[in-house]
């Protein structure tokens, strides 16, 4: 079906009606009430295909984004697919010793559990995931990671936010009295649904970014309509998002990414299964199984949000900035560290990081010299004299913002 009306072509005062419609989003569009719990974990999920060709009503951009806008789904259940091909190197016997080491240093949560929900974002940072989902109102909802031969869970019902992890037998327990929209039941910023990822392409859609809607696609046995959104700038390595809208609810169902560099997309989030069924009252019911380690975390209200390791100030005293706007942004951050990659004090460390700088690419300019790391979709800039330029930029995007840096 050949895409409905674009932006581009449509009058100036339609064409700002689409951005408002575009803010309007981006300040109203909240996750589902199960994000609140989504939230514990992170992936990006494989394509799998959509179906069909249905025969919708025509809408315009600024309609389907509304209508995402307005989207008010309290109750349903189903399985998300989730999966990411950022295109790094397999490292082998390397790779599992160098997540083997970052799983001893983050195994276990800031309260000491290995079902705390914050240690499982580096599980789940990578590879292919399945996910159900429930919700029943804002209060009511529960994810599980499905795996070969264990599960866990993250239930929250009511005040009370239970995660269970079956493969250690442990779970964690917090409570959330007074913030009845479950947002901080499990870390939040974390994006793992469909929607989570539509709300946040829909902050970055400015007057950098196309919008279009792309004709209708079927997704989980529902028909939607597929929201298409470009760079308009060039040197970024972002193709294209497509979002996959429901027609009668508004909710987004697949999220998909796909590199300015062509090939397999790099993000891929879509329900395989979806009902807007009430879930059953015993879906949200927890008790801890028979010799499970109980860990009480603390309250969840109020609790504060930890800055993001490498965002503080650093050695230097230096705040992190960002130059450049839309999908050309670089983040800049001076780590106060000489000589470029940090070479660790024993044999084993220095093997580790002469191996990840024999990675890069090695660039120079009026900046200096340093080397990028890339993957299909971020790459980052380390320069000799510290400073980390990164972005969904090209390479060349990155030296010659490090250039004008000087």
């Amino acid at each position: 079906m050949a895409p409905y009306e674009s932006d581009d072509n449509a009058p100036a005062g339609e064409v700002e009606d689409v951005r408002d419609g575009r803010r309007t989003a981006a300040r109203y569009v909240v996750p589902v009430a199960v994000v609140g719990v989504a939230a514990a974990t992170i992936g990006l999920v494989p394509a799998f295909a959509g179906s069909g060709d249905p025969d919708l009503p025509k809408i315009s951009a600024q309609q389907l984004i509304e209508k995402i806008a307005k989207s008010d789904v309290q109750q349903m259940s189903g399985t998300v697919k989730i999966s990411t091909d950022l295109g790094l190197p397999n490292l082998g016997g390397l790779q599992n010793s160098l997540a083997s080491g970052a799983l001893s240093q983050g195994a276990k949560g800031k309260d000491g559990s290995a079902a705390d929900p914050s240690s499982k974002l580096l599980e789940l940072a990578s590879g292919t995931h399945t996910l159900r989902i429930a919700a029943d109102g804002q209060d009511k909802q529960k994810l599980s990671l499905l795996e070969k031969a264990a599960e866990y869970s993250v239930i929250r019902n009511g005040n009370d936010v239970w995660a269970y992890d079956s493969s250690s037998n442990e779970a964690y327990h917090s409570t959330g009295a007074g913030d009845h929209r479950g947002e901080k039941a499990a870390p939040k910023d974390v994006p793992a649904t469909p929607k989570d990822f539509a709300q946040e392409a829909l902050k970055a859609a400015d007057k950098t970014t196309s919008v279009t809607v792309d004709g209708t696609v079927q997704v989980a046995g529902r028909d939607a309509y597929k929201l298409l959104i470009r760079p308009k700038q060039s040197g970024t390595t972002v193709g294209a998002i497509s979002i996959a809208v429901d027609s009668k609810t508004g909710l987004p169902l697949k999220f998909t990414l796909t590199p300015a560099s062509g090939g397999a997309a790099v993000v891929d989030v879509g329900f395989t299964e979806v009902s807007f069924a009430k879930p059953a009252a015993s879906t949200f019911d927890f008790t801890p199984p028979k010799g499970t380690k109980v860990t009480q975390g603390d309250h969840v209200k109020g609790e504060p949000k930890a800055e993001p390791k490498g965002m503080e100030k650093s050695a230097r005293g230096t705040e992190p900035k960002t130059i450049g706007e839309g999908w050309n942004a670089i983040y800049v951050i001076d780590t106060g560290s000489k000589g470029g990659m940090p070479k660790g004090s024993s044999s084993d460390n220095s093997a580790v990081s002469g191996f990840l700088d024999s990675l890069g690419d090695h660039v120079s300019g009026k900046f200096g010299s340093g080397t990028v790391f890339s993957t299909r979709l971020v790459n980052a800039l380390m320069t000799d004299d510290g400073k980390v330029y990164a972005g969904a930029v090209t390479k060349d995007a990155l030296v010659k913002a490090a250039n004008a840096g000087k």
